[in-house]
């Protein structure tokens, strides 16, 4: 059996190994060890939970040197806030027995006190690429003593908007560097990334995205609504030993707060809700007391979906049937981490089962169906965007609108001579024609002269 004891650590790494508990690398960590550490380009494909962040990091800390330079010599590229917090977290705990200076940067604080912390001096950076791209125009950060890139979760940046910033990084950082990448999913836009960018890249490939993650048990409940799905969600959640940590996903930020209200009465000590409307106070707060265990049950988007590495989630429910197949693995994947066992729930109405049947195609497997539990009330009340506006429309009778022969009878109102406004027609009542300009002044010279 393959353990660290057999990589060619330094004594530093391995002591942070031995009182962090990792005893068995994953795949992925395996074998991107002596990959990254050749220097050449390197693309990792690999399921969520499969411990990417320490595959990639590992390497980069077994070989960085002491260098008594104040800019950064390494820079980690990921999507969001969330992530930035997670990955320095990361870093420092490999490297706590290191003399190394790790700083995240990212949107949505104060500018000025990230420049103050860049003038500092830092070995690692991690950021998001908006706020990187900022700190770097604004002469805050140099970049030119990089010398490795790594790119997390590149899917994710490029459905968000950052192929811009992501060029305009590529643009300023020095020719020669190593460019690591790592994601769960290769798409088009990440193909052309890497032929514009990367130079004859070593691929390391455990896992399709697609893949089932076979320490997580998936099951599915066919619902009627989205309020017979808070009614189920809520006959759940009572059964407080079973869940004992639930991440519940849900579409978009108008349902996380609606199913939050919802449950609030009978969790409210329990229950904490995450998107992308809370400050990052909240959000960083939320997601620290969830993971601490402060919190049973967090409501979140997608923003949660990807990269976040919480610790022992009992179960992942889906409140909603994402319509993009490769989004249900990613949410699935924050349960079961680490070879754990996880659960993965999914809620799915009819309207859903086409994207539900795509994600069965995706993984090649199909989630067993539950019965739907005879406790739960079925509610029959219905969101705007769940009512068959078409149907209704269609049942709609139209005999008081038409006559046998197949022609509109013209309403009262319609059957009305247009005679030119009102304007017009008070005119003639009173000189018998409308009046031009000139037949105004005529008029009042004739009265002056009378």
């Amino acid at each position: 059996m393959s353990t660290f004891d057999n990589l060619p650590l330094t004594k530093h790494l391995r002591r942070a190994i031995d009182e962090l508990g990792f005893v068995k690398p994953t795949p992925i960590q395996e074998q991107s060890f002596p990959v990254v550490r050749s220097g050449a380009d390197v693309v990792g494909i690999a399921q969520t939970g499969t411990g990417k962040t320490l595959a990639y990091m590992l390497p980069i800390l077994q070989d960085i040197k002491f260098q008594d330079i104040d800019t950064p010599r390494v820079l980690v590229l990921v999507p969001t806030r969330e992530l930035v917090l997670q990955v320095v977290d990361r870093i420092n705990e490999f490297a706590q027995f290191m003399n190394l200076r790790v700083l995240g940067v990212y949107g949505g604080t104060n500018i000025n006190t990230q420049k103050k912390a860049c003038a500092q001096g830092v070995d690692v950076v991690v950021a998001t690429p908006g706020r990187l791209y900022d700190l770097a125009a604004a002469r805050a950060l140099q970049l030119k003593t990089i010398k490795q890139l790594v790119i997390d979760e590149v899917d994710v940046m490029l459905d968000l908007g950052f192929r811009i910033q992501l060029a305009n990084i590529f643009s300023i950082l020095p020719e020669r560097r190593q460019n690591i990448m790592f994601s769960a999913t290769m798409t088009e836009e990440v193909d052309a990334l890497i032929d514009a960018y990367f130079i004859k890249p070593k691929k390391i490939s455990i896992a399709l995205s697609g893949t089932p993650l076979n320490n997580i048990s998936q099951e599915c409940y066919r619902t009627r609504n989205f309020y017979t799905k808070l009614n189920l969600l809520n006959f759940l959640l009572l059964d407080k030993e079973k869940y004992s940590k639930v991440l519940v996903f849900v579409p978009n930020k108008k349902h996380a707060d609606m199913v939050f209200e919802f449950l609030e009465e009978q969790y409210s000590s329990e229950l904490c809700v995450i998107h992308s409307n809370k400050t990052q106070n909240y959000r960083i707060r939320s997601i620290k007391q969830f993971d601490e265990g402060i919190n049973r049950i967090l409501v979140a988007t997608d923003v949660m979906a990807r990269g976040l590495d919480l610790h022992k989630i009992s179960h992942v429910i889906n409140f909603n049937t994402p319509v993009f197949a490769e989004n249900y693995m990613h949410r699935i994947g924050r349960t079961g981490r680490a070879e754990e066992k996880g659960n993965s729930i999914l809620f799915f109405t009819d309207k859903e089962e086409v994207s539900k049947n795509s994600i069965q195609s995706l993984m090649d497997y199909e989630i067993p169906q539950v019965d739907f539990p005879e406790d739960v009330i079925e509610n029959e009340q219905l969101l705007p965007e769940e009512r068959d506006i078409a149907k209704i429309s269609k049942n709609r009778s139209t005999e008081t609108r038409k006559r046998d022969d197949g022609f509109h009878e013209k309403k009262d109102k319609n059957k009305q001579i247009n005679e030119g406004g009102s304007y017009r027609v008070k005119l003639a009542k009173k000189y018998k024609k409308s009046q031009t300009k000139g037949d105004i002044i005529a008029n009042r010279r004739a009265r002056k002269k009378r």
